[in-house]
């Protein structure tokens, strides 16, 4: 047989491919013969670990029921997956209750024929992964895109394997982890005949600002393949996942009849249950808390999903919760977080530093505000997710205009002065700072090619899908101030290398991202968290801060949240640490790890 990893003849490749073909299984100790007639075995029953998982070749396995064992011998909280599987409906037959046939789809790209005629990398690059903390950012963004986590020790320990690859693309600017892409070599695993590779995790961490950070990903894994001789890229994507299967099938990728089997399992469910699920209509700040509740055991009976209400049930004990708000969130507790002027009043009583601020209302006390300061932020006196707020406002008639603009969220309006430094938002529940995520303003990256418009609707875009909708980058008269500060017009080109920030306010529902700084928290910002929380008497609650770091002890409060969103707080268990706070006993030992909730009163 012809070296693994080396081009072979046409004819021998198709002389190989109906061999195969014209048998179900492969012996163990079957020889393929090249086109010279010699031979070498190919590995029988191939399988990989990938960290996630052991990815099995079905069509190189014995018989069915050894691959039937191995699927069933999948470990707890692991994804396995049969693929190249024959004859699904037999395999199938062998154990309905326990498997089931993925709904997915097997594209191809043949190699030979390729031809990579795509932009290079703006803003970012790619190279294989290279040191511990790229381990670590990889795994953060599987977590950040709900898939199975892996071990970063995991991805260290295999950086130089000759079968598995690891490719990440790193932000120029920042030199952060913003996408990773693994590859699976068949020829150095299991001496395939037929000379292929497949691709497998492509990840893009939904917080990036850069375009096509996928694309790039793919295209650099198969240029990667290609030089070593491949001759084919092969890869499996859910049915429903069009924007994936869009860039496939732009890149050649196209349809194979190859199938894939996976376990039941409490990963896989959505999967294999079909019709509606459970969690279907509810929003993602709603549905964590109840996938999470739902491993556990604990009952759950969706009441309201568009308003994103759910009963939890869970040893003859039941609690009411709207995302993050629950029963034993008092009414008062919540009227104070509500009135931001009630919890300004609050922080300052325990000796909280707070902005200046002064009634909306009063024009000639707001102006005077900004004459004092130079800038101001207005903001409704009650409201949430960042609507009617509009930041470092610098003259009168901005000022009036924001005013007027709040007032449409609320009658009550305050004016406060805007303190620079970044956005810190700090989770609170049950006396813990269980999470600390600095919220970042949404940026666009220029490639000298597309305007500002076409650059915001494009990170809009992906914002929304990395996020289920709830997302979005207004293109309204806040965004359009905030680009003509900075001196451009909506039709404007930005120049390539150039960034812009769109809005001023780092809400997530306004296109800002998290950034975890959990271990990097200073002392005393942790102690003054829990302070806030005590002084509102609420158990879960969301505490922003103007820091000029995290690791500072300069800091000033701006408001509290009594309905925190909890996702987007990867790698920090937000979401165990809120159903350990409603149902102690469902905590799960593994659950129990030190870390964020580290620090109590």
């Amino acid at each position: 047989m012809t070296r693994p990893g080396t081009r072979q003849p046409a004819g021998a490749i198709s002389h190989r491919l109906r061999r195969k073909r014209e048998q179900a299984l492969l012996p163990a100790d079957e020889a393929i013969p090249n086109a010279e007639g010699e031979g070498e075995a190919i590995v029988s029953d191939a399988a990989i670990d990938c960290g996630w998982g052991q990815l099995l070749f079905a069509h190189t396995f014995r018989d069915q029921n050894t691959l039937i064992d191995r699927l069933l011998a999948e470990k707890p909280d692991r994804r396995d997956i049969a693929f190249y599987v024959r004859d699904p409906h037999v395999l199938l037959a062998l154990a309905p209750q326990e498997i089931f046939l993925d709904p997915s789809h097997t594209y191809r790209l043949e190699l030979p024929t390729y031809r990579d005629a795509g932009d290079p990398p703006r803003g970012f690059q790619v190279r294989r992964m290279a040191t511990r903390p790229d381990a670590d950012a990889v795994n953060r963004i599987y977590a950040a895109c709900g898939m199975v986590s892996v071990d970063p020790e995991f991805f260290w320990q295999h950086r130089d394997s000759r079968e598995i690859v690891y490719f990440v693309a790193i932000d120029e600017a920042s030199g952060e982890i913003i996408g990773s892409v693994t590859g699976i070599d068949h020829a150095r695993l299991f001496n395939d005949p037929e000379c292929g590779a497949s691709l497998w995790c492509l990840a893009v961490d939904p917080r990036a600002n850069h375009a096509k950070v996928g694309e790039a990903l793919t295209r650099h894994l198969i240029a990667h393949f290609s030089a070593r001789g491949s001759r084919h890229v092969d890869l499996s994507v859910i049915h429903d996942n069009e924007s994936a299967i869009r860039l496939y099938e732009r890149l050649g990728f196209e349809r194979t009849p190859f199938f894939t089997v996976k376990r039941k399992n409490p990963i896989n469910e959505k999967l294999f249950t079909g019709g509606k699920s459970l969690e279907d209509g509810l929003n993602p700040y709603a549905e964590i808390i109840v996938a999470e509740a739902r491993r556990r055991g604990i009952a759950v009976d969706v009441l309201d999903a568009e308003g994103g209400f759910f009963r939890l049930t869970f040893g003859g004990q039941s609690v009411v919760c709207r995302e993050s708000l629950t029963e034993r969130t008092s009414a008062i507790a919540m009227s104070r977080c509500d009135d931001k002027a009630v919890t300004r009043r609050l922080m300052t009583e325990i000796g909280l530093e707070v902005a200046e601020a002064v009634d909306g209302g009063d024009a000639d006390a707001a102006q005077a505000l900004l004459a004092r300061a130079g800038s101001v932020v207005v903001k409704p006196a009650r409201g949430e997710q960042g609507r009617g707020v509009a930041v470092d406002i610098r003259d009168g008639d901005s000022l009036d205009a924001a005013i007027a603009n709040a007032r449409n969220y609320c009658p009550d309006v305050l004016v406060e002065t805007c303190v620079s430094g970044d956005d810190l938002r700090v989770i609170v529940i049950d006396r813990a700072v269980v999470a600390a995520a600095l919220r970042k303003r949404p940026v666009v990256a220029g490639d000298g090619r597309k305007t500002v418009r076409e650059l915001v609707e494009g990170l809009s875009r992906r914002r929304a899908a990395a996020t289920g909708g709830e997302a979005r980058i207004p293109l309204d008269a806040e965004t359009g101030r905030c680009i003509a500060a900075a001196g451009y017009g909506w039709d404007d080109v930005l120049p390539s290398g150039e960034t812009l920030e769109v809005r001023l306010t780092a809400n997530l529902h306004t296109g800002g991202t998290l950034h975890d700084v959990t271990d990097l928290l200073h002392p005393q910002i942790v102690e003054a968290s829990i302070a806030a929380a005590k002084a509102l008497d609420i158990p879960v609650v969301g505490l922003d801060f103007i820091v000029k770091a995290p690791v500072l002890d300069e800091f000033v409060f701006i408001e509290a949240n009594e309905r925190p969103g909890l996702a987007n707080h990867e790698p920090q268990p937000v979401v165990e640490r809120f159903l350990d706070l409603l149902f102690p006993r469902s905590a799960r030992i593994d659950n129990l790890r030190p870390g964020a909730d580290r620090v109590r009163a």
